[in-house]
């Protein structure tokens, strides 16, 4: 699966001015985010290095070019960018294959979207390898449209990655709610001036103008999604 797709029109459920849902994966939809912080550990441990947990915040929903980046320079390790990258997606997809837990709510809602036909695209800063064995998880078939971190020039927390999804969906980044867990993804949403449910995954978020934050998934319906639009 790839994100290049046909356009799909721009689409609204009756009487409502919700045009799609934008969706992260690691954090928001799937209990991951802890999966990457002991890969993390295991890999720097193995160089030698013990990670302090006061950096998890920092390295939290951002792509990996940048918390492999800082991991490495806080760490002093002895090894490339891209030879961190390649054993921190192997460590992780050994994980996975052990099994890989949903968020609360998270098959609930896909399940609701689908029912509703609400275009609805998975955004992540991951590698296309990582959300390819994800989705088999989540349901390929909830997503018109995935892009994954690696398939955009700039990635979160810059708009890129939502703003392609709204193109390909063929909608208006006003129109759509995104759903996040980090500050790195609120602001990539934000900046592609979408409307953003921010449900905390590792550290807190504030509320803000078209931010709307709530304490879990289950706390998400489309009632909640149209409501949104009302906001902006």
């Amino acid at each position: 699966m790839t994100s290049t797709v046909p356009a799909l029109g721009t689409r609204t459920a009756e009487g409502s001015a919700l045009q799609a849902v934008l969706l992260d994966m690691d954090g928001t939809l799937v209990d991951t985010e802890g999966f990457w912080w002991d890969v993390e550990a295991e890999v720097f441990a193995g160089l030698g290095h013990t990670l302090d947990d006061s950096w998890r915040h920092v390295v939290v929903g951002g792509p990996m070019s940048r918390s492999a980046g800082f991991l490495i320079e806080a760490t002093g390790a002895d090894i490339t960018l891209a030879e961190l990258s390649v054993l921190l997606n192997q460590g992780f997809e050994e994980r996975i294959g052990d099994g890989l837990p949903l968020m609360p709510g998270a098959a609930r809602l896909l399940a609701e979207l689908a029912a509703h036909r609400i275009p609805t695209a998975l955004v992540s800063a991951s590698h296309r390898r990582i959300i390819d064995r994800v989705l088999t998880a989540l349901g390929p078939q909830h997503f018109a449209l995935t892009v994954a971190g690696d398939e955009v020039s700039r990635t979160k927390p810059h708009p890129d990655p939502y703003l392609f999804a709204a193109a390909g969906l063929g909608v208006d980044p006003a129109r759509c709610a995104v759903v996040e867990d980090t500050a790195t993804g609120v602001a990539a949403a934000e900046a592609a001036g979408c409307q953003v449910v921010a449900v905390p995954s590792v550290a807190s978020i504030a509320p803000a103008p078209r931010r709307t934050v709530v304490s879990s998934l289950e706390q998400v319906d489309l009632t909640f999604l149209r409501g949104l639009m009302s906001l902006g």
